[in-house]
């Protein structure tokens, strides 16, 4: 390993170190993760002695893949920040939840929305709607970081069974590793794992949630909006099991029309409040510079060759062991690259496994907070949950993943694997 490619290892290492401790330097993890990771790839063009073209075509294609995530998120954001502010996502709780319910009830239910909402749409959207039930609840700071990190977990382990709920489950069906009814089958391992982590989460649980009943008015065009947020969802899905169209394309589409019914409404109005348009200033914008700063890094290291060291491991583990050790490798390398890597390798390996690596790359990233989308929408949204408050938990998400994982494995071979 070159000097270069030493200082450029260590740069990743502080960005990680920095977002696990920020809360005590009280330095915003997007600050640091964009500074480091900018500064990764200024060090590739000048320092690394090769034609800066190759660099160049490397940034840029690391940029589309972020620039696609970005946008998409920036897409997803924007429609849950109109309909959380209009008050159909609360009215939607208060119709579906009773008046008076159980914690530990209440608990199940909110993984079980996010496992099932995860499989149908993708993991960004599933979090961010999930999430959103989550705080509107108003639970109390301890009791909101259980929640929220059963709410990881769920949308990791929902988006595992179907082609439309994770990345690295459609990358590796497009590879011919597994087929259809395959990833189906991994749906009843998940979901045991959910129920395990939803039991190991509820001591401490006990009391009674009142839901207060005040919906809000809600006017014919914001549940219209409400609709196209349904409808861009299931186009996203159909389009693209179909056509083969990129999610971010549906979904952008689907915000164009919400804008133009924005646009048509404000103008019968004479109400002073928000234009449609202006609720894409009022996302987050912390989540989705972190989101780069993170991707830069990884796509950094993958540059350099870093995560092709990772392939060795199944050279000195048995397939099982290795897989097993993916998935927890994947709480800290974003899992698309580190599931490219191991497709690209070559390694040949049977149904079952590539089944297990499937659920492995998907849910592995769910024991960090910083490991999937998921948890970075929750750190970012969640403000009573901070890196180490969610490491607190590493235990029981380590036994229910692992729980997934041998899951995954048996019905593999139970089914003629």
């Amino acid at each position: 390993m070159t000097w270069l490619s030493v200082v450029l290892v260590a740069l990743a290492l502080l960005a990680f170190l920095l977002v696990a401790l920020e809360d005590v330097i009280h330095l915003n993890k997007a600050k640091s993760t964009l500074l480091l990771g900018t500064l990764s790839w200024l060090l590739l063009f000048i320092f690394s002695g090769r034609d800066s073209g190759l660099t160049l075509e490397a940034l840029n294609e690391n940029l589309l893949e972020i620039a696609t995530l970005w946008l998409f998120l920036m897409a997803a954001m924007t429609f849950v920040a109109y309909l959380n502010a209009k008050g159909m996502i609360a009215n939607l709780i208060y119709r579906v939840l009773p008046q008076r319910i159980g914690e530990r009830a209440l608990l199940l239910l909110t993984a079980a929305f996010a496992f099932v909402f995860s499989s149908l749409a993708d993991n960004i959207t599933a979090s961010l709607v999930s999430l959103t039930l989550v705080l509107s609840l108003q639970l109390p700071p301890e009791k909101t970081r259980r929640f929220a990190v059963m709410t990881v977990f769920a949308v990791n382990s929902g988006g595992v069974a179907l082609i439309t709920g994770d990345v690295t489950t459609l990358m590796i069906f497009i590879s011919d590793k597994v087929a259809i009814p395959d990833l189906m089958l991994l749906a009843l391992p998940s979901l045991i794992a959910v129920l395990a982590l939803a039991l190991m989460l509820m001591p401490g649980l006990g009391g009674t949630v009142t839901i207060p009943r005040e919906r809000r008015q809600t006017r014919r065009s914001d549940r219209l909006i409400a609709a196209i947020f349904l409808v861009t969802i299931l186009a996203t899905l159909s389009g693209n099991v179909l056509f083969g169209i990129p999610p971010l394309l549906t979904f952008l589409f689907g915000l164009s029309v919400m804008f133009l019914i924005g646009h048509f409404v404000e103008r019968r109005s004479e109400a002073e409040e928000r234009r449609v348009l202006d609720y894409i200033r009022v996302i987050e914008y912390d989540t989705l510079l972190f989101f780069l700063g993170i991707l830069l890094l990884v796509g950094m290291l993958k540059e350099i060759g870093v995560l092709d060291v990772l392939t060795q491991g199944y050279r000195v583990l048995p397939v099982e062991g290795a897989n097993y050790v993916m998935g927890l490798l994947s709480a800290l390398v974003d899992n698309v690259p580190l599931t490219a890597a191991l497709l690209k390798s070559g390694i040949v390996m049977a149904r079952p496994d590539w089944m297990a690596l499937t659920y492995a790359a998907g849910v592995g990233g769910s024991l960090l907070v910083i490991g999937s989308a998921a948890g970075i929408i929750a750190l970012a949204k969640v403000r009573v949950l901070s890196f180490t408050g969610y490491l607190r938990f590493l235990p029981a998400l380590l036994v229910a993943y692992s729980l997934g994982f041998g899951g995954a494995y048996a019905i593999a071979l139970a089914t003629g694997g």
